[in-house]
């Protein structure tokens, strides 16, 4: 079971502040900028530049301004535009401080919220997992294995309503369908990646699918789905990387609720611990 430990551990890379400096939204911390970034922010006249240390750090005194500022760093190509709005928090739940594209979350550290669905099939006593491949053209993790449906929380959207979105348009599941879905699990990680710092909070829900159904790549955001025995996919985390980084989190979480791993042994416990125990808890980073 060490692969599984290991892909907790490739999940908690974050171990701030590090280089990094304090990025305020009107005075509230919200994330958090390498040096590069924080020596072009300190250039715009709405950032206040508090001698742009970690713990005094730079302060967006306008955060209306944030998607202009954002657009401006795209365009220089400090990150990829992914012409997607997503709210900005100082804590998880918390008020919204201002809204920025979905690309530039890494850049400022900001905290990220997402679903993840298991779409799970009882067959003969066995449970089954629908297991999607992204299209080789996504921006990140062309390739990977991922859930049937999973995709982050735009502005203004809850989980749930997330949930329903995103079923329809990547695996063209009827509404009525996906609300059946149940909350299970909310895991958090906070992790080093080429696009920046990743602080991601995941609402994970189990979708017990009819033995009929048959999910459709709507959107093109995936290439095809497959239906896999669970153990299936217990042995391919332990084998490598196939699958797209925090879906591995999800799933171990559903191997412990499904008992293919006793979640009352040492190792059960531990994993549990490990997938508690991340480093991504937004109110304790700034």
């Amino acid at each position: 079971m060490d692969a599984l430990f290991r892909h907790i551990a490739r999940c908690q890379t974050a171990r701030l502040p590090g280089l990094r400096h304090r990025f305020l939204l009107g005075g509230i911390a919200a994330g958090w900028v390498m040096p590069d970034i924080a020596g072009r922010l300190c250039a715009d006249p709405s950032i206040r530049d508090a001698h742009r240390d970690a713990q005094s750090g730079l302060d967006l005194i306008d955060p209306a301004r944030l998607p202009w500022l954002a657009r401006d760093l795209a365009d220089e190509g400090l990150f990829a535009w992914r012409g997607e709005a997503f709210d900005v928090r100082a804590a998880a739940g918390g008020a919204v401080l201002a809204t920025v594209d979905r690309g530039a979350l890494p850049m400022f550290g900001f905290g990220a919220e997402g679903v993840h669905v298991n779409g799970l099939v009882r067959r003969g006593g066995e449970v089954f997992l629908w297991v999607a491949r992204r299209a080789m053209d996504r921006p990140l993790d062309p390739g990977k294995l991922d859930h049937i449906v999973a995709g982050g929380i735009a502005a203004g959207f809850t989980p749930a309503q997330t949930l329903i979105k995103e079923a329809a348009e990547e695996a063209a599941i009827p509404a009525t369908l996906a609300a059946r879905a149940r909350a299970v699990a909310v895991i958090d990680y906070a992790m080093e990646r080429a696009e920046g710092l990743r602080r991601d909070r995941l609402h994970c829900f189990d979708l017990f699918l009819p033995e009929d159904f048959k999910p459709r790549a709507a959107d093109g955001e995936v290439a095809g789905f497959e239906l896999w025995p669970l153990r299936a996919a217990l042995d391919v985390l332990l084998a490598g990387d196939d699958f797209k980084f925090n879906v591995n989190l999800v799933l171990i979480d559903l191997f412990l609720r499904q008992g293919l791993i006793d979640p009352e042994s040492g190792t059960g416990q531990r994993l549990r611990a490990a997938l508690a125990g991340q480093a991504s808890d937004w109110e304790a980073l700034p």
